[in-house]
């Protein structure tokens, strides 16, 4: 019998979307309107501590556009981690400034604040950690890094909605920080970002430049960009914040039980104080990774995924940032990550299912 596919993601929208858009069309207001600063205000309360939060149209948008109104520009630096999605090296490229790559810390994947100290010199403006997979960074350290350097901290939150450290919401630590509303996020506005800010100067700022430099019709105050978030998106982004809560509790739960019953591989790891929402359930495995995701697909109907196999400072399109760097522990974890399956919308026997398909392949040197 053919065993239906298990996706290793799946957006969840519902009837209440659906309603939710249609409202917006029947308003006959469908760019950046009232539904955008309702969910501004709802994201602000729920997941960002109150911080005064803009909607933009890609979360690659909000960490140019928070990088932009922070001062970022030609002839500074800001140090990133290289493992994790390009847009977090691009967003710092496009203001005109240099990202720097630095080490992640090889338990938790995130970058490591050792590596970020080392890597500081005098142009540095700012660092920029990663929450990835889910997993906060080790934000009292940042802290502590930046206050000693006189630097600048900002957080790429892209996968990290509603993770917390020590009880404090990723989003609240950094000048501003950016949420990822793309389709396969923990949440989703169809497409979009949100950027989260400590302060009214970096908020406006963000404001002005999403919307051609103005906030008030034809006053343009800076050369801007149009990079709004309609109130169609916003509308979907209420109804999914509604439905956050709910979805997390599920991935922690599947993640409980994939950790307790995986055999062979190295199962992730929460920091300590931490909450992982687990946008990623991401272990290690020694040898053949490939042949294993391979086999997953083709013999086991499962679908994973491999975040990142090939760090930032190798790409292309970065590799002249960093020429001849060598970062071991990112090279180490690009050879042996794979992301199984761990969304609110697997059953018990699909979860059965990945956790007998992994354990076999793995004992069997797949």
């Amino acid at each position: 019998m053919t065993q239906d596919f298990i996706t290793p993601a799946k957006p969840l929208i519902g009837q209440a979307e659906r309603d939710a858009v249609d409202r917006v069309l029947r308003s006959g207001m469908i760019a950046q309107g009232p539904e955008v600063a309702a969910f501004e205000k709802e994201f602000s309360d729920q997941l960002a501590g109150a911080r005064e939060c803009v909607a933009v149209s890609s979360g690659t948008a909000g960490l140019h556009l928070g990088l932009l109104a922070a001062g970022v520009g030609p002839g500074d630096e800001v140090i990133v981690p290289s493992f994790t999605f390009a847009a977090t090296a691009n967003s710092v490229a496009l203001t005109g400034a240099t990202p720097v790559f630095a080490d992640i810390d090889p338990v938790y994947f995130c970058l490591d604040p050792a590596a970020a100290a080392a890597a500081i010199t005098a142009r540095t403006k700012a660092i920029m950690p990663v929450h990835l997979y889910g997993q906060p960074a080790d934000m009292t350290a940042f802290e502590a890094l930046a206050q000693e350097h006189g630097i600048v901290l900002f957080e790429d939150a892209a996968q990290a909605h509603g993770a917390q450290l020590d009880g404090r919401l990723v989003g609240t630590f950094g000048v501003f920080a950016m949420f990822s509303l793309y389709p396969t996020k923990n949440m989703t506005s169809g497409e979009g970002g949100i950027v989260s800010c400590a302060n009214p100067d970096q908020a406006r700022g963000v404001r002005l430049l999403r919307n051609q430099g103005m906030e008030r019709q034809y006053s343009n105050e800076v050369i801007g960009f149009n990079q709004r978030m309609t109130d169609i998106h916003a509308a979907i982004g209420r109804e999914q914040l509604k439905k956050l809560a709910a979805w997390t509790a599920q991935r922690q739960a599947n993640a409980a039980f994939l950790s307790a019953n995986l055999e062979g591989v190295t199962v992730p790891q929460v920091r300590p104080g931490a909450s992982h929402v687990y946008h990623q359930y991401t272990i290690r495995v020694a040898g053949e990774r490939d042949a294993i995701v391979r086999a997953l697909r083709d013999e086991h109907q499962i679908g994973s995924g491999v975040y990142y196999p090939i760090p930032n400072h190798q790409l292309p399109s970065l590799s002249k940032y960093a020429p001849g760097l060598e970062l071991p522990r990112t090279a180490q974890a690009a050879a042996e990550v794979i992301s199984l399956p761990v969304h609110p919308a697997l059953s018990q026997a699909d979860l059965d299912r990945i956790v007998g398909a992994v354990n076999a392949l793995v004992k069997a040197g797949a």
